[in-house]
């Protein structure tokens, strides 16, 4: 996988990808990571009526799915409609550092872009440095801070607001 004639794609997701998602979440989730509840979902509880295949971009390497985001409105407000929000970020561990994270969020962005959004939201949890870090590189900005929004593990843990602002394309 991690060859240099390695070919990645990124594209929505189809509801037979659901059992190699949920697979995927149990390798990239971890008590460790941050939320150990992910760990209990299945193929069958993957996708929902409220995140269904349509709302996933997967990443694969040479054929194989080693990344997913989901994408979707924050609301159904119409008020609230210029804004698309980043809803999960998983990478299988063997394929990162591979740009997985970074297709994907370009491809986010591109989406979000087409659909009219002039801003791309996410949440991430302050004690994920490198999550942090992609996203400072990639161009969004912290807007604000959810103090001990999580208790993970016996800590309290802050839960960051993050957001790109897109200007529309000319």
């Amino acid at each position: 996988m991690a060859g240099s004639e390695s070919k990645m794609h990124v594209r929505t997701a189809r509801a037979d990808d659901a059992a190699g998602l949920a697979e995927l979440d149990t390798a990239a989730w971890s008590a460790e990571s941050g939320f150990p509840s992910i760990l209990q979902r299945t193929a069958a509880s993957f996708f929902t009526p409220d995140n269904p295949p349509a709302s996933h971009l997967v990443c694969e390497i040479d054929g194989q799915v080693v990344g997913y985001l989901v994408l979707r409105p924050p609301t159904t407000l119409p008020e609230n409609a210029h804004v698309i929000g980043v809803f999960g970020l998983a990478v299988a561990p063997a394929a990162r550092r591979l740009g997985a994270a970074s297709a994907l969020l370009a491809a986010a962005e591109q989406r979000a872009r087409a659909a009219g959004a002039r801003k791309l939201s996410l949440r991430v949890l302050g004690t994920n440095e490198p999550a942090i870090r992609l996203y400072d590189r990639l161009g969004f900005e912290r807007e604000g801070v959810l103090r001990g929004e999580f208790f993970i593990n016996g800590d309290y843990i802050d839960d960051l607001l993050m957001a790109k602002h897109l200007e529309p394309v000319l």
